[in-house]
């Protein structure tokens, strides 16, 4: 998961300009709660560290100061981090969390550890397929440290998200096994993976990015009717939609994130242009 760091300041890249912000004025990131869990190792082509300062942008919250952050990266790609970003993109999802719930691909292991904390989690399943992130969380032992026992919810299946079924029923699928936050086909994957698995519910990473760039393609209004819409149109029993303020947030992500990955044909609503966007259209 890239492009939530502060560095160059390239609309396209996602990355925060900081040119002329005052840094000392922005807020400072509460954090997270697992934060202290996360110590320096490697495997394989997979680092932990932690980033002593950083500014970074959320999903659709504003710039804020950063602390420490642990982030996962693989050779020069960030792929998850304790970031504002990351948070509040899967936050609807673990808020959700309830019975039996499948995440598809295990990163940092956050919000499989989140889930597994809340009383109304029964079990936590996590499909990986990098052997070398296994490897990972056996010598990180993050879900064992969990405190109350809650860890033991959690297992780790070793198989491709895309190839694997339960064995009963599932509340809740959480799939994240993208490295951006914008894929081309991301809801026909998800489409794909619900064929096999057939949740009560699905939250996908990325989801209101993928909301935006759908409607915005047929020209639907990004409102509670058009995003209802586009969850019969896949066919998903998507949660998000009915939220607090999900529209708004759904808008405020898209122009904060898409950075002119719409797809082919779209006329971008002048309320979601980013500077991204003129740049492709040059």
């Amino acid at each position: 998961m890239t492009g939530q760091i502060g560095g160059t300041p390239d609309p396209r890249a996602g990355v925060p300009d900081i040119g002329g912000v005052d840094i000392d004025s922005l807020p400072r990131f509460a954090g997270d709660s697992l934060e202290e869990y996360y110590t320096p190792m490697m495997s394989g082509a997979w680092a932990l560290n932690r980033l002593p300062f950083s500014v970074c942008a959320g999903y659709w919250s504003g710039l804020q100061q950063v602390y420490r952050m642990p982030l996962l990266t693989r050779r020069q790609n960030v792929w998850m981090s304790l970031s504002p970003m990351e948070i509040e993109s899967q936050q609807i999802g673990v808020d959700a969390a309830c019975g039996h719930v499948v995440i598809y691909g295990l990163g940092m292991g956050w919000a499989a550890a989140v889930s597994a904390l809340r009383p109304e989690v029964e079990r936590v399943t996590v499909v990986e397929l990098d052997e070398d992130v296994i490897a990972m969380h056996e010598k990180l032992d993050l879900f064992a440290r969990l405190p109350d026992g809650a860890g033991d919810k959690v297992t780790i299946v070793h198989s491709d998200a895309l190839e694997w079924k339960p064995d009963g029923k599932v509340d809740l699928l959480m799939p994240d096994i993208w490295l951006d936050m914008v894929s081309w086909e991301r809801a026909e994957e998800v489409r794909e993976m619900q064929d096999n698995v057939g949740a009560e519910a699905v939250y996908f990473w990325g989801q209101e990015l993928e909301i935006a760039r759908h409607l915005a393609k047929d020209g639907t209004s990004i409102d509670d009717a058009g995003i209802s819409g586009f969850a019969r149109k896949f066919d998903l029993p998507l949660i998000g939609p009915g939220t607090q303020d999900y529209a708004a947030r759904t808008r405020a992500a898209a122009k904060q994130w898409i950075k002119g990955r719409w797809l082919d044909g779209t006329d971008v609503p002048d309320d979601l242009r980013s500077e991204a966007d003129d740049l492709q259209d040059d």
